[in-house]
């Protein structure tokens, strides 16, 4: 089963541009239901049933998975099922008419105008990682970029005096994003005062380094935000994503059209990019019950 899992792995990642992220997700997600198919006895894919798929799913719920988890497992099932049943390889798809849950039903985290704010002015000083840290949030916010685009930002995708990053996205897909003056001018300081005292290799490219000179991890600008909520007081978990989502639902909220937004967010089909009017009609029904006299 495992030998059928990496084959369709790799297969995706030739033909379709799967991303590596991506990639290790679905490979985790197949292998943890391949420990289950066969702890029930089952001796090949084949001998899988729809029952056997839910009752995966049941259990993962009942350790705690998020929804957006069981959703991406179940979709990784399901992709694989299809690849193998298109392939001859499976005398039937039972995964065909099991209906994949509707993502923009989990409505995503997003911060206030006011924390985002909090937030972003949490780095002070002039030392090398307070003028790190500061660009990197602003341009985070400013951008909408994912947090592992923002780590293989290099100074050559800059375009400091256009005000753009140029961003190679999901399936290595590029994508050009504008930033702000606020997150321009925070930017300049940094490259300028800050980025050389990390004393990286003239080989080093990436604009967001180390303590050790080399391009930050994503477990590092984790650690970054993290610390920089906790210095704003934030008392809710914070995590890069939420950035990511309060980007889109602001630009919504101010009358930023969804297809824009979904260019920037580098959606490559805008019914992802919907889950945001879900989070506006929120908002929308919130001021409603507030203002309204017959609310």
């Amino acid at each position: 089963m495992q030998a059928l899992v990496d084959q369709f792995l790799d297969t995706l990642a030739l033909e379709e541009g799967l991303s590596e992220n991506t990639r290790k997700a679905y490979a985790s997600d197949l292998r943890l239901f391949i420990t289950f198919a066969k702890a029930r006895g089952l001796a090949g894919l084949n001998e899988v049933k729809r029952r056997d798929v839910l009752d995966f799913l049941h259990r993962e719920k009942e350790r705690g998975s998020a929804s957006a988890t069981l959703s991406r497992r179940l979709v990784a099932i399901k992709v694989l099922f299809r690849f193998l049943h298109r392939e001859g390889v499976l005398a039937r798809n039972v995964t065909e008419v099991m209906e994949t849950p509707r993502l923009w039903k989990l409505l995503p985290d997003t911060l206030s105008v006011r924390d985002v704010d909090r937030l972003l002015q949490a780095p002070a000083g002039a030392t090398r990682y307070a003028l790190r840290d500061k660009a990197l949030l602003e341009l985070l916010y400013a951008t909408g970029m994912r947090v592992s685009e923002l780590a293989g930002l290099t100074v050559d995708e800059m375009r400091m005096e256009e005000g753009f990053v140029r961003c190679m996205g999901k399936g290595s897909k590029m994508r050009v994003v504008p930033f702000g003056s606020q997150a321009k001018s925070h930017l300049e300081r940094f490259l300028r005062e800050g980025r050389p005292q990390f004393k990286a290799e003239p080989s080093v490219r990436e604009v967001f380094l180390n303590r050790l000179g080399k391009k930050i991890s994503r477990q590092g600008v984790w650690a970054l935000i993290r610390d920089a909520a906790r210095k704003a007081g934030l008392e809710r978990p914070i995590h890069p994503h939420m950035l990511r989502h309060s980007f889109a639902t602001h630009l919504l909220a101010n009358g930023a059209p969804l297809r824009v937004i979904q260019e920037m967010l580098g959606h490559s089909d805008i019914a992802t990019t919907q889950i945001y009017t879900h989070v506006d009609q929120n908002r929308l029904k919130a001021v409603h019950a507030r203002f309204h006299p017959r609310a």
